[in-house]
This record gives C-alpha cells, sequence and structure tokens, in this order.
C-alpha cells in the first residue's frame, strides 16, 4: 500500500519503496519549495511531469517544466519551488544505499526546520 504524508510545501507518496531503491510522487503547492538540502547516502533523478517550477542545484538556477528530467548527484545541494498558481508535480527516484528522511541534511528552510 503507498504511503503518503503531508508537508508544510505539499505532501508526497511513496510508490514504491525496496533495499534497491524508493521512488515518490512529489506534489508542491503554488509558490511553496522544499527546504535546500542534501543527502549523504542517495542519488536522486526527478521526471517533472505537471507544473513549472525554479530549481537551485548548487550554484545553479534554472527553470523547469513538464517532461524536464533532472539528475541531483549525491551531495548535491539542491532545492525546487513552485513557481505557478498550479502544483507542481514529479516524480522521484532515488538511488543509493540508504532512503530514510533522515538522511536530509536542511540548509534553508522556509519553515523552521534546519
Amino acid at each position: 500500500m503507498n504511503y503518503t504524508e503531508k508537508r508544510p510545501w505539499g505532501k508526497f507518496e511513496n510508490l514504491l519503496d525496496t533495499e534497491y531503491c524508493k521512488v515518490k510522487q512529489i506534489i508542491i503547492k503554488p509558490d511553496q519549495a522544499p527546504s535546500y538540502q542534501y543527502h549523504f547516502k542517495r542519488e536522486e533523478v526527478w521526471v517533472v511531469v505537471k507544473g513549472k517550477g525554479q530549481l537551485r542545484l548548487d550554484d545553479s538556477i534554472t527553470e523547469v517544466h513538464t517532461g524536464q528530467i533532472i539528475h541531483v548527484p549525491f551531495k548535491a545541494k539542491h532545492q525546487i519551488k513552485n513557481t505557478s498558481n498550479e502544483d507542481l508535480i514529479f516524480i522521484e527516484v532515488q538511488m543509493g544505499e540508504y532512503f530514510g528522511e533522515d538522511d536530509i541534511v536542511r540548509l534553508e528552510d522556509n519553515y523552521g526546520r534546519t
């Protein structure tokens, strides 16, 4: 059974959770963003399936849109912000040795979670 968890910026749903990968659907509400963060034990690939936003990957900021594929390497600092008035939805595939939420190192956060 899939597991959904609400966050201040939106929510995520676990679609697949194995020893070799985790797959989530992530929904970010308009004008919201998860924390600027990185991970020690996983890399991620995101496929934007609906909406548009702004990606901050290390020191680079780019616009993202439906159909775009983004690679977030191990230890890369990253954040995605919804810049539209519709939900931003992407599929996140995590690969590595560990997929727990406690492998998030938050550098900046709009919700006081650093």
